[in-house]
């Protein structure tokens, strides 16, 4: 098996590099490492000249541009991604390779991972622990780091690649989309490290994040699951709505109480 790696980068280039040496430490080699900057404020290129990588720069047009791009250019069938903060532990390829080898059928998994802050390991919640994936039980919460996940490049012909709409949870719409046709193998080994808390890490500055969820579920309502989503979207609206009353955001309360007067109806009929 052949394997690409694709990391998009936007003004992270010092994280990167860490991120670069946990690929070439991999107990199985990969045969490419694609680095997209994203229109990062210094071109990076120059650091990236012994890494033995191709680096491509484009204007800034957001993360998943960057990967869209990545998974366009690779040359390999099967795909790994990290994001430039994150490391992964030595064999994590490797398990991979053969947790696929042993299930065929399946052309996509992802591992466990281990979230570190201040240099300290962050306790996960029972709501953030990792489990096989389904469409269902990934409706709250998105389960999937991007850094953890390893799939067989076919699988964005069919579904297609990241919504370069969403300016968040672009990774929870993508599972959600995958789920829906594929299986995704869970690894329940921690074989990816997540570093917390830096500045330009967008869970930690994207306000009213659920919207972006909110556009994410809109998209399976005339599904098998539909029921299931307008749950999860009721669910969301609401959230969203108390966090828009606490900010006095006019704009965002019109919004959600428009959507709660339509999945409302829907849960009726």
């Amino acid at each position: 098996m052949k394997i690409t790696v694709i990391i998009p980068i936007y003004n992270t280039e010092d994280l990167s590099l860490n991120a670069i040496k946990s690929i070439k430490e991999q107990s199985y080699k990969v045969d490419e490492i694609i680095i997209i900057d994203d229109g990062s404020k210094y071109k990076s290129k120059k650091l990236f000249e012994n890494e033995n990588i191709k680096y491509v720069y484009q204007t800034n047009k957001g993360v998943s541009s960057a990967r869209n791009l990545g998974i366009k250019l690779a040359k390999n069938n099967w795909l790994a991604f990290l994001d430039s903060d994150d490391t992964w532990e030595p064999d994590k390829i490797e398990e991979h390779i053969s947790f696929h080898k042993n299930h065929k059928n399946i052309l996509a998994s992802y591992t466990s991972e281990i979230w570190i802050r201040n240099n300290k390991i962050k306790n996960l919640n029972s709501k953030q622990k990792k489990e096989i994936p389904s469409f269902t039980n990934s409706l709250r919460l998105c389960k999937i780091g991007t850094s953890t996940f390893f799939c067989h490049k076919s699988i964005f012909k069919n579904i297609g690649l990241f919504d370069e709409s969403l300016l968040a949870c672009e990774d929870y719409d993508l599972w959600l989309r995958v789920l829906l046709k594929y299986d995704i193998g869970f690894i329940d080994k921690n074989l990816t490290k997540k570093y917390a808390g830096h500045d330009n890490q967008l869970s930690f500055s994207t306000k009213l994040i659920d919207k972006y969820r909110i556009q994410a579920l809109e998209k399976h309502i005339n599904t098998q699951y539909k029921d299931e989503v307008i749950q999860e979207l009721l669910y969301k609206i609401n959230i969203l709505l108390k966090g828009a009353k606490k900010r006095n955001n006019d704009e965002m309360i019109k919004y959600c109480e428009i959507k709660l007067k339509l999945y409302n109806k829907c849960e009726r009929v």
